[in-house]
């Protein structure tokens, strides 16, 4: 979407001069002749940057007076600072008050926009930068080659340059937030701001706050004006993650915001106007939430514009080798260790256990087991394993050298083994007949009586 410019000057010749300029170049544009018109569109919604005139004729402030005011609320948002009576010390004072440039008047179009173009891209890397340093690197594509991810990530892609709101469901960890910066990076609004609020561990006293921000003292006595998180992501995308946690009385104002895009700040009179995509993550049934008076109905039918569900690790057992050594790779990296790999009957172990946290838990473990793992084995093995995952191991895995199977006739220790075998490869490729047919080497109809004279069963979750 187009960045908004709010450009403030006491010549109505030079507001619209500036005006033609940046719409020539598809930006949309505000005007303000003094200070009061200036801090009262900044305050009525963010612009992505600020033109501002040093020297203004019967204002109330000067520039540099609502350049302190705009940074003492916004500091993000860039200023350009212009003058036609400019001075050395004038732009000094300016850039150490905050501003991102300083312009003498006359200027050449040409000038202006490249200035321009360079605040709002220092603008953006600052922000993206904040949001990494916060979130410490936050995962933003969803790996694996299964069918139900590919599914998830196809609709994505369709979804995700319409602007609807989305309502992402999926178990606990299993990448529902990642889902959410996925749409956002692949929309319109992937210049714009990812601002996400984490209802589950917010204290209820504290969500429209949050959400809404504090209007403050117009005096500038008692609290002072607080952005909220709605104002934060104009232009932009915000994350409910888990939003059945919260409050039911702050769910019926953003039922509003929601349905107009305005709202009004703690203790303020006016409505806020913004532009903000809104996404919401779950991990509980919410229809079952609203048939217990938990959840609002009106609320559910504004974010399920269009449901989505990521499935949990489990469902798609074939992806855990791919993601196990990734994980286990970054991990390395990011320790400056040397890497690791994982054997085969590892793997098999890591694919029959049901994961419970899904990939932030296999990402944990990777972590435990690059440190714990003593450095002189370069394969991690299944034995290296932590007992809650190996126990559930295929029984392969676990076969006993000293168990009595001399005792058994030929043709039984041979189906044995057989069954234990088939059914770990079966494990390792999610039920996939085809795969697991190409990887012992039968042929896929060999395979199926195979399975079926040793009573094996081919479902996706095999009996161990």
């Amino acid at each position: 979407m187009p960045h908004e410019i709010l450009i403030v000057d006491d010549e109505p010749d030079i507001r619209l001069l500036i005006e033609g300029i940046l719409q020539d170049e598809g930006y949309d544009t505000r005007l303000a002749a003094d200070s009061d018109q200036a801090i009262a569109a900044f305050r009525a919604r963010r612009p992505s940057l600020v033109v501002l005139d040093i020297w203004l004729q019967g204002s109330r402030l000067d520039g540099l007076g609502i350049l302190q005011a705009m940074q003492g609320e916004e500091p993000a948002v860039p200023t350009i600072m212009i003058s036609g009576h400019g001075t050395i010390e004038t732009a000094v004072a300016a850039l150490q008050h905050g501003a991102y440039d300083f312009i003498e008047k006359p200027f050449q179009s040409d000038r202006l926009l490249v200035v321009v173009r360079r605040a709002l891209e220092a603008a953006r890397l600052a922000r993206e930068n904040a949001e990494l340093r916060l979130r410490a690197g936050p995962e933003s594509t969803l790996h694996g080659e299964s069918p139900s991810i590919v599914a998830v990530r196809a609709q994505i892609d369709r979804v995700a340059p319409t602007g609807s709101r989305v309502l992402i469901s999926g178990a606990a960890g299993s990448g529902k937030e990642v889902a959410a910066r996925m749409i956002h990076a692949r929309s319109r609004r992937a210049d714009g701001p990812f601002v996400a609020l984490n209802c589950a561990t917010l204290a209820p006293s504290r969500f429209e706050e949050e959400l809404f921000g504090i209007e403050g003292s117009a005096d500038g006595s008692g609290a002072a004006r607080r952005t909220g998180l709605l104002e934060r992501a104009h232009g932009g995308t915000l994350l409910l993650d888990e939003v059945a946690d919260m409050p039911t009385e702050t769910q019926g104002k953003i039922v509003r915001a929601l349905q107009d895009q305005t709202f009004e700040r703690l203790g303020g009179a006016t409505r806020v106007k913004v532009d903000v995509r809104v996404l919401a993550t779950t991990n509980r049934d919410l229809q079952a939430e609203i048939a217990a008076g938990r959840f609002r109905e009106d609320l559910y039918y504004r974010l399920a514009v269009v449901p989505l569900r990521v499935p949990s690790l489990r469902e798609r057992r074939e992806d855990i080798p791919d993601l196990a050594r990734l994980f286990l790779a970054r991990s390395a990296e990011a320790a400056g260790l040397p890497g690791r790999e994982l054997s085969a009957d590892a793997l098999a172990a890591l694919q029959s256990y049901d994961w419970p946290g899904n990939s932030r838990e296999l990402r944990n473990l990777m972590d435990w087991l690059l440190i714990m793992v003593p450095g002189g084995a370069e394969t991690i093995r299944a034995e290296m394993l932590p007992p809650s995952i190996g126990q559930g191991a295929p029984a392969l895995l676990k076969f006993d050298p000293a168990a009595d199977v001399m005792g058994l006739p030929l043709r039984e220790a041979r189906d044995l083994f057989e069954t234990q075998y088939l059914q770990a490869q079966l494990l390792r490729f999610g039920g996939n007949i085809s795969r697991t047919a190409g990887f012992v080497g039968m042929e896929r109809s060999a395979l199926h009586r195979k399975l079926k004279q040793l009573g094996v069963n081919s479902e996706d979750r095999v009996p161990i």
